[in-house]
């Protein structure tokens, strides 16, 4: 390491790097309760707008989707060139300015194109962070580190629920949008003025050795890795499950358990915010600790939690009241995030410095497409198809059916943990 090198890491102290990461969890709680606040929000929509389930599939899922994870990779290219904390100030900025017009559309065609804003903003959020977040943090304290970046994530559904339940309740569904997405464009002010923007490869002593590769030929790097192939479908798979739960799950609570808007935002929120975020943190630490010593536990730990929380989702579709169905939900909202954390950490590690933010992006990008995407829709479709057999309780049998793919999931990680020793990059 040169002393130029050596000099950027010295300017970097440990709160600094405590600091840029508590206010990435912040950054990324917003995108979420912009992202998730319409799921609470789907009854009082639904009927105001006349929606069918599929269309309020559409809503959630692809459409958002769709510009979501495409819009991510150049957005990626983009950071890893040129300055990631303006990058993210920006994004922050549109996804919450269209967060706040959502409350004032009239129709479908109107929230579809609101969403689709609100897709296009958060493209800019996580690529550019992961690949922050890798050059404030060494390579055996990464998966931790994002494991408490993607805190973000039970957090704004926390905050999403509760806050969108209970103003629905009280001010309607059109202010639960407003009061959400204002208060991200004050932060994005702060984001830009306070953050510094790392070095690249500062964490590891790393230098850039050559020019930026290209999007195809970065995601042809690792489409060769056998173990980010089988990650990425394992993750995809999860997402899958997992945004099918958080977007129809309050619908569900609605139409099997004839819960109230407020409750469910209560519940909802405190089991997917605190189970989840434990779920989260300590997926990131396991596979830290426990891959430490054997590198294919990074990705097995996934494999394990999968698999223990297949039978506790069944109990949460079949229970017969709400409360011993929200006690089933604990175990498997945790255990279902254990892959956010050391996904994201492995990803990085497979490729070279100038390839991170772009890794990341052809990482969200299959994520994203296969669990935003097709998740919501999906159920929402499956769902319609059951109606004439099972009248309300479709949404049940759709959610049922489609949490066991969470089996195929654990199969993939079982898999990529076998070669991931052998692909990770040690040297820059």
């Amino acid at each position: 390491m040169d002393s130029s090198t050596s000099q950027q890491r010295s300017l970097f102290t440990p709160a600094t790097r405590r600091y840029v990461l508590g206010i990435l969890v912040v950054v990324y709680t917003f995108n979420f309760i912009d992202r998730q606040i319409l799921s609470i929000l789907l009854g009082p929509i639904k009927q105001e707008l006349d929606i069918s389930d599929t269309a309020l599939g559409a809503l959630t899922g692809f459409a958002f989707a769709l510009f979501y994870a495409t819009l991510g990779i150049p957005i990626a290219r983009l950071a890893d060139r040129g300055n990631r904390r303006n990058l993210i100030a920006v994004a922050l900025t549109v996804w919450s300015a269209m967060t706040a017009l959502s409350g004032l559309v009239q129709n479908f065609w109107q929230l579809l194109a609101a969403r689709i804003g609100v897709g296009v903003g958060e493209a800019g959020c996580s690529p550019p962070a992961h690949s922050m977040i890798a050059d404030y943090y060494p390579a055996n304290q990464r998966a931790t580190a994002l494991g408490i970046y993607a805190l973000g994530i039970p957090f704004g559904i926390l905050f999403g629920f509760l806050a969108g339940g209970w103003m629905n309740e009280f001010f309607g569904w059109r202010a639960a949008f407003f009061l959400v997405g204002v208060p991200g464009l004050l932060l994005a002010l702060v984001f830009r003025f306070t953050v510094k923007e790392p070095p690249r490869g500062m964490a590891e002593g790393r230098t850039l050795s050559s020019e930026q590769p290209g999007v195809m030929e970065t995601f042809a790097y690792l489409w060769k890795k056998h173990s980010f192939r089988h990650m990425a479908i394992g993750g995809g798979l999860t997402a899958f499950v997992g945004y099918g739960l958080t977007t129809w799950a309050p619908s569900f609570l609605e139409r099997s358990h004839h819960m109230s808007s407020g409750e469910i935002g209560t519940w909802l929120g405190l089991i997917l915010g605190i189970p989840g975020g434990i779920g989260i943190a300590l997926g990131g630490y396991l596979a830290d600790r426990f891959g430490a010593r054997d590198t294919r536990w990074f990705l097995w730990i996934v494999s394990v939690a999968l698999l223990v929380g297949v039978p506790f989702s069944i109990g949460f579709y079949l229970a017969p009241t709400p409360t011993v169905a929200l006690l089933f939900l604990m175990l498997p909202v945790a255990l279902g995030n254990f892959y956010q954390a050391t996904t994201f950490s492995q990803t990085q590690g497979l490729v070279e410095l100038h390839m991170r933010s772009v890794a990341a992006a052809v990482l969200l990008f299959i994520l994203n497409i296969i669990g935003l995407g097709l998740g919501p829709q999906a159920v929402g479709a499956l769902s319609d198809l059951l109606m004439d057999r099972f009248g309300t309780e479709s949404l049940r049998y759709s959610l049922l059916f489609f949490s066991l793919f969470n089996i195929w999931a654990a199969w993939h990680y079982y898999l990529a943990g076998k070669t991931l020793r052998d692909e990770l990059i040690t040297t820059g």
